[in-house]
């Protein structure tokens, strides 16, 4: 089997066509190795050791596989596509090595000899195929025939709707706007609608047929008044009653790419992040100016934590692209991620010199001041990005949050109250907001009644929630409701059983109850989980120690906090 053993490779049976099982010799050193760096994902190293072991064994069919699939998983598809026609000259069936060879054969505009392969039935799949042979007849001017198969595949079980935009396409591509108007208005095609790529493709089709009033309309009802680049030059220029070019699609191979990125992006929740890779990446080989291809591609490799990857592949967008500040913005946050948060901050400080007029900008530059509890630079970060708006709009809540995090660590409290109830005002309701502020307020011992109905709230929206949950607990604590207190701190600590937090807290409320052996075993374990993976780090292990030592109540008695009370008053 393939890298990562192609973890879901049937999922979708309308996307797959499996050979027999590929074995090879693993007696091999430069094979282990390969294998080794396959299990972690390292494709470079994988590409490299398999070619070096295909060196000794080049007919085995599994190493061959594999070798197409490392080179394919980089981005090599020319590589790839030959280690794959030798896998197939041999006779054996690979998916992997028929995506690789179809992809070079399109990219050459080989269009007869992809259709040749299609029919022959040596493609990639049910629905690729489908797809695929159509705009291969598109290619060599069979536009009958491919909108004709388009329909066949749409009469497919659950593959209408990318039979449909890929028909739109294609009528666009040859001119026929109405007709892919039509499709666009089409009640089926509504989700084709909701796609950022789709919306694009029905404005500039709407431009077409010279409607720019409908296709003003469309834009703002698909993506609001905070625009993007590309979005606002869209705007612009149809403003200024000036003409889109229709620009989702250029060619049939252009066309092809978008069939591996449609499917890349439906297999992206469904399938292992490894095989979505592979179409992905031959998106972005048929059409190097496929954004989107590129962005999924760099995605997938940050799920895969291929952190260096992702930086490299997101590189490959020019910095003149209109889509190059959310290039910028996910190499910072893989170069974040990476452990390079200096770097990520970095590239996000240049990016707002050059793109300042963008709020997601500065709002992401202050989330990154903000982790790393920068937290004056992370105010001013978020005061630039809700200046940047041209109104107030219910998605700035999430910044006025973040600030209102930012002022309250600065022990600015009316402030962060503040944009708290602001962050509220825009998004009613909101589980986080309702949370943080409610704790706060417990923290701080003001206006219990309010933060306990806030902290309910929040539960009642989200009670698989951890840290919602020990809020309501540690409210309880507050309140002198221990024995209400309980049940929620358990079940927090069920929740999140490795945050020592949580764990510290369940061992107060524990030791408020009369339980203090339970209570030092839950304090030891707050003290073993400090500083463990991405546990919180609020935690305070001195203290922890020191109710150890001499119990809550003393601890209490030497801060000068209020004693527990006698009976629990709930």
């Amino acid at each position: 089997m393939p890298i990562r053993k192609l973890r879901q490779l049937t999922l979708i049976a309308a996307f797959a066509v499996v050979g027999p099982p590929l074995v090879a010799d693993p007696s091999s050193g430069a094979y282990l190795a390969a294998r080794s760096a396959a299990v972690t994902g390292d494709y470079e190293a994988a590409a490299r050791y398999y070619t070096q072991a295909l060196a000794s064994d080049p007919a085995n069919p599994e190493i061959l596989e594999n070798a197409s699939f490392s080179l394919m998983a980089l981005g090599d598809i020319e590589r790839a596509s030959i280690v794959g026609a030798k896998l197939l000259a041999d006779g054996h069936g690979s998916q992997v090595a028929q995506m690789a060879v179809i992809a070079q054969q399109a990219k050459e505009d080989n269009y007869a000899d992809v259709l040749a392969r299609i029919l022959e039935e040596k493609g990639v799949g049910p629905l690729v195929d489908g797809l695929l042979r159509s705009w291969a007849q598109v290619g060599i001017g069979e536009v009958t025939a491919a909108l004709e198969n388009f329909d066949t595949v749409g009469t497919e079980r659950g593959l209408q709707g990318f039979a449909l935009y890929h028909k739109a396409l294609a009528l666009a591509l040859v001119g026929d706007f109405e007709g892919a108007d039509t499709i666009f208005s089409m009640p089926e095609a509504g989700a084709l609608r909701q796609t950022r790529r789709g919306a694009i493709a029905h404005i500039e089709v709407l431009s077409q047929l010279g409607r720019k009033d409908d296709a003003l309309k469309t834009l703002n009802q698909s993506f609001g008044t905070d625009l993007d680049p590309k979005l606002q030059a869209m705007r612009a220029a149809l403003g200024a009653d000036e003409v889109l070019a229709f620009s989702q699609v250029n060619d049939a191979r252009e066309g092809m790419a978008e069939v591996f990125f449609t499917v890349a992006s439906a297999l992206r929740n469904e399938a292992s992040e490894d095989y979505t890779l592979l179409y992905s990446r031959v998106a972005e080989y048929l059409d190097p100016a496929h954004v989107d291809a590129i962005l999924l591609s760099a995605g997938l490799l940050e799920q895969l934590e291929q952190y260096e990857l992702a930086t490299e592949t997101y590189k490959k967008v020019a910095r003149d692209s209109p889509a190059f500040h959310a290039v910028e913005l996910g190499r910072a946050e893989a170069l974040r991620r990476s452990g390079k948060p200096d770097a990520a901050i970095e590239a996000l400080e240049s990016l707002a010199q050059t793109h300042g007029d963008l709020p997601l900008v500065h709002s992401s530059l202050g989330d990154a001041y903000r982790q790393m509890e920068r937290f004056a630079d992370a105010v001013k970060a978020y005061d630039r990005s809700l200046a940047a708006f041209e109104g107030e709009v219910s998605g700035q809540w999430f910044i006025y949050y973040a600030r209102g995090i930012s002022h309250e660590r600065l022990d600015l409290w009316d402030k962060a109250e503040a944009d708290f109830r602001k962050a509220l005002e825009l998004n009613p309701e909101q589980p986080q907001v309702m949370n943080y502020l409610g704790y706060s307020l417990v923290e701080k011992q003001i206006k219990l009644d309010e933060a306990l109905d806030l902290i309910e709230r929040a539960v009642a929206a989200r009670p698989d929630s951890g840290y919602i949950v020990d809020s309501l607990g540690w409210v309880l604590f507050r309140l002198g409701r221990y024995n209400d207190a309980v049940g929620h701190m358990e079940r927090a600590t069920e929740l999140m059983p490795i945050d020592p937090i949580v764990n510290d807290h369940l061992g107060d409320v524990y030791w408020s109850v009369g339980r203090f052996l339970e209570a030092e075993f839950q304090w030891k374990r707050a003290l073993s989980f400090v500083d463990f993976g991405d546990a919180s780090q609020e935690a305070d292990p001195e203290r922890i120690r020191r109710k150890l030592d001499v119990g809550l109540d003393k601890v209490l008695e030497e801060e000068g906090a209020p004693p527990l009370k006698l009976a629990d008053e709930g």
